[in-house]
């Protein structure tokens, strides 16, 4: 029993000299980890709260937006983007706020929030649209220059054929049919890749129809048949 102690209190002596050199080093340790643990429990319930405020204001976006009240839906997207900017809400409120100025005839308007919304947006595909949108309203301001460099970025694939088809009316309102006629044609081939992979039964589907109606146009325009 005696030899039993003198082994005990030695064990003893060896973990408070261990702890006597190592003790402030992993009190340390253990206390970093614990604010580190409270401070990502914080975060995320900051997210958290910050993604239900936005989804609540992004509700009355979408309803200024049925009404078609280009005023009210900018001011509601605005108020959006200043406080919750970081969020998936906000740019998606400026997707929507710039359609309904476009349908008001407000350009200058729409260009802001899609140049806003493409800069910002952290999805991938939501960055995609608000870069298609914005090419498709710079066609519309025969800013071509300006929206053939905002389609030179490489899209997601599901929106690669739109962007080229895009490209290619910039083309065509360039007057250069055979640069248009490949990005048609190029939009048709990811369009079958897209569709051969996903579903075969929709190969002959209405937005390959006018791609093809789009080609056969510049076809006979540059004096050849389809």
């Amino acid at each position: 029993m005696a030899v039993y102690d003198h082994e005990e209190q030695e064990q003893l002596d060896e973990l408070k000299a261990w702890w006597r050199q190592y003790g402030n080093l992993v009190t340390g340790a253990l206390l970093v980890v614990a604010i580190g643990l409270a401070g990502w429990q914080g975060w995320n319930w900051w997210q958290r709260e910050q993604s239900l405020q936005a989804s609540a204001l992004y509700t009355l976006v979408e309803r200024a937006a049925e009404a078609r009240d280009a005023k009210r839906i900018a001011d509601a997207a605005g108020e959006l983007i200043n406080k919750y900017a970081g969020t998936r809400y906000a740019v998606m409120a400026a997707l929507l706020s710039a359609r309904t100025q476009i349908e008001a005839g407000d350009m200058k308007a729409a260009r802001t929030q899609l140049d806003w919304a493409q800069t910002h947006a952290k999805d991938s595909e939501l960055r995609d649209l608000a870069r298609l949108r914005l090419a498709e309203l710079l066609l519309e301001e025969k800013s071509y220059d300006e929206a053939l460099q905002t389609l030179s970025a490489e899209p997601a694939a599901p929106f690669v054929p739109r962007y080229a088809e895009v490209r290619g009316d910039v083309l065509v309102a360039q007057g250069k049919i055979e640069d248009a006629e490949k990005s048609y044609q190029s939009a048709l081939d990811k369009l079958g890749e897209l569709q051969k992979s996903a579903n075969p039964a929709q190969q002959q589907s209405a937005y390959r129809d006018m791609l093809l109606v789009k080609l056969e146009s510049l076809a006979m325009v540059g004096g050849k048949q389809p």
